[in-house]
């Protein structure tokens, strides 16, 4: 018997499509960076967005070896700022996918909430695609709380899901 597994080129693919939607929502209604919120000590939805693409480039950087971004400088001002950093971070990680790496090892770190800490290469990538799927579900709420409604479908599942007429084989 095999057991199912999701690669992290599929976690990376369900991120990508996730935050693609997320940007394109958002280019639409800038507006939405203003939205007051309390998600992850922040309080606004920009914030809430400056930490999702933060915890990708800071976990992207620890597992290439770089130092860790300062997060003061991470950029939350515009739609675009925040995607810029998003593609860093995807970019990073793509790079350590394409490489040789023991993701057995761990890697030492130091956590904004818990200070210093370790974990394996494989539990840090597998982190920082989802707590930003786990944010971006938070989003959704906030977003529809706002009077705008996201127009796809978030579940994993619609990555591979074929709609089936009715009495259509």
């Amino acid at each position: 018997m095999s057991i199912p597994q999701l690669s992290a080129e599929e976690v990376l693919a369900w991120l990508e499509k996730t935050s693609a939607e997320w940007q394109a929502l958002l280019e639409q209604h800038r507006d939405l960076l203003a939205v007051s919120c309390d998600i992850a000590g922040t309080t606004t939805i920009g914030g809430v967005l400056q930490h999702i693409v933060a915890v990708e480039l800071r976990y992207a950087e620890r597992l290439a070896g770089l130092p860790a971004t300062d997060y003061a400088h991470i950029a939350f001002d515009s739609v675009e700022a925040i995607y810029s950093t998003h593609d860093r971070a995807v970019a990073l990680l793509r790079g350590q996918l394409a490489r040789e790496v023991n993701w057995d090892e761990r890697i030492d770190f130091v956590t904004r909430s818990m200070g210093p800490a370790s974990a394996t290469r494989r539990a840090v990538l597998f982190h920082s695609m989802l707590h930003s799927i786990r944010h971006y579900a938070q989003l959704a709420t906030l977003v529809r709380q706002a009077g705008i409604k996201p127009g796809w479908p978030m579940d994993y599942l619609f990555m591979d899901m074929e709609l089936k007429t009715p009495g259509k084989d």
